[in-house]
């Protein structure tokens, strides 16, 4: 293992993007420490000591800890995502024929449909800008103090378009280390802020352990349950489902093409961290109303007390309605990434054929069915991952933040990146990561 981080600096190439990528990181943490002007430090930390474990503790977990501080970055990458969003749903529903024929345009038609997003981005950071300023300029603190020191006009001006801007930045900061590092960027800065808070969970345990309100064994215990489903995940995360495919022998001049197998690998999450990002975003839009907006009434009634009552985090309708998002979201992903009609054409045009199954429309039937199935098994168990945790931690007062959806996300992130890393070494003659097997992904075969 060792050895094999010291090859990722022997490529010139691979280290250029590995050091570009721990940069653009290093750049992202110390945007989400510069506090907005005008902000009372003591006010809001003491807002976020106590509801730690409630939404505002939630969202602050997706900005890296720059909510909390209310700095630059405190809008995060949630507007980039929810404009993403946007644009999944119109293309999979086929609203717009124009996004439509910008799909089927290769790589101009992307570049369009990307800068469409970041408009989209520019116009949901304004709007969310808006109202996060308006909310904490409002908002009441345990202490009694009030966040904003001076709320005035020209100081919500610039606070807004200090936000914006902030979420414009790390939006480009992701595209940069998408292109020009290694990894998924968007997932990176979402991984780098869920990660910064592990040292922390850590060094409070240990504080509990040394003042002898936590147990050492029930410490260990703890720990275990944590390793884990750590592994669990993992195991699933990699688990593919590969279907065989033979290729019929066939004459092209006096050469003889054909004869061989190989397969077509389904994996068992195939959306991987997406669906749980899309998931939190949209659940997460009511209840930032809610809780910025406390006294919001329809037709007298208390709209706002009712969503924080029925969509607390912990509460049943809350998991049910997370898990029933994450389902929907995973064959959504699956609906607009593969297409089994497409394959099992591609397949007969190359003289390629599935063992048992005729080729054509019986074909692209096997492969939906084998797809419907395993995105099944992998929605339930990213379900489970993402509210069992909460649900336990509810139950047995686990004192540190441990949640599946940072797991899954965590466990994603990582896999992806040393994937790509490991397709750099080994395209350059360098072993992977391990020398009896590869990041790529374990498989079962199941008819």
């Amino acid at each position: 293992m060792l050895k094999t981080f010291t090859d990722i600096f022997r490529v010139p190439e691979l280290q250029k993007r590995v050091l570009f990528t721990l940069a653009i990181i290093i750049a992202y943490r110390i945007g989400a420490a510069v506090p907005i002007p005008g902000i009372n430090a003591e006010a809001v930390k003491s807002l976020f000591e106590a509801q730690s474990n409630g939404l505002l503790g939630f969202l602050d977990m997706f900005s890296g800890g720059a909510l909390n501080r209310m700095s630059v970055f405190s809008m995060g990458i949630m507007p980039y995502i929810n404009a993403s969003i946007i644009m999944s749903l119109m293309q999979g529903a086929h609203v717009i024929p124009y996004l439509d024929r910008l799909a089927k345009e290769g790589e101009q038609g992307r570049k369009k449909l990307t800068q469409i997003t970041r408009y989209g981005t520019l116009i949901l950071g304004t709007i969310q800008s808006f109202g996060l300023t308006m909310a904490i300029s409002r908002m009441p603190t345990p202490s009694g103090m009030p966040i904003v020191v001076d709320p005035s006009i020209s100081w919500i001006v610039m606070t807004v378009m200090t936000l914006v801007t902030g979420t414009v930045l790390i939006m480009w900061l992701g595209e940069q280390v998408s292109e020009r590092g290694i990894g998924n960027g968007i997932s990176l800065i979402i991984f780098a802020g869920i990660v910064e808070r592990l040292p922390h969970a850590v060094l409070s345990v240990i504080k509990l352990i040394q003042m002898d309100e936590l147990s050492l064994i029930y410490a260990l215990f703890i720990t275990a349950i944590v390793i884990a489903v750590l592994i669990l995940v993992v195991w699933v995360e990699t688990a593919q489902r590969r279907i065989p495919i033979h290729y019929a022998k066939r004459m092209v001049g006096r050469k003889m093409y054909g004869g061989q197998t190989s397969f077509l690998p389904i994996k068992v999450d195939q959306s991987g961290v997406i669906a749980v990002i899309f998931s939190i975003s949209i659940l997460s839009a009511p209840l930032t109303i809610a809780q910025f907006a406390p006294e919001w009434t329809v037709f007298g009634i208390p709209v706002s007390k009712h969503i924080l009552t029925w969509f607390n985090q912990g509460s049943w309708i809350y998991d049910l309605a997370y898990a029933a998002l994450v389902i929907f979201f995973c064959y959504f992903y699956n609906s607009i990434s593969f297409n089994p009609k497409d394959l099992a054409e591609n397949m007969k045009k190359s003289g390629g054929f599935v063992p048992g199954i005729r080729p054509g429309e019986p074909t692209a039937q096997y492969i939906q069915k084998v797809l419907e199935r395993i995105t099944l098994t992998g929605a339930l168990f990213v379900a489970a991952i993402a509210v069992l945790p909460d649900v336990a931690r509810a139950r047995l007062s686990v004192p540190f933040f441990f949640g599946g959806t940072s797991l899954l996300i965590v466990v994603g992130v990582s896999l992806d990146t040393i994937g790509q890393i490991e397709s750099h070494l080994i395209m350059r003659h360098y072993e992977g990561f391990m020398k009896e097997g590869r990041i790529k992904g374990r498989w079962f075969n199941v008819r």
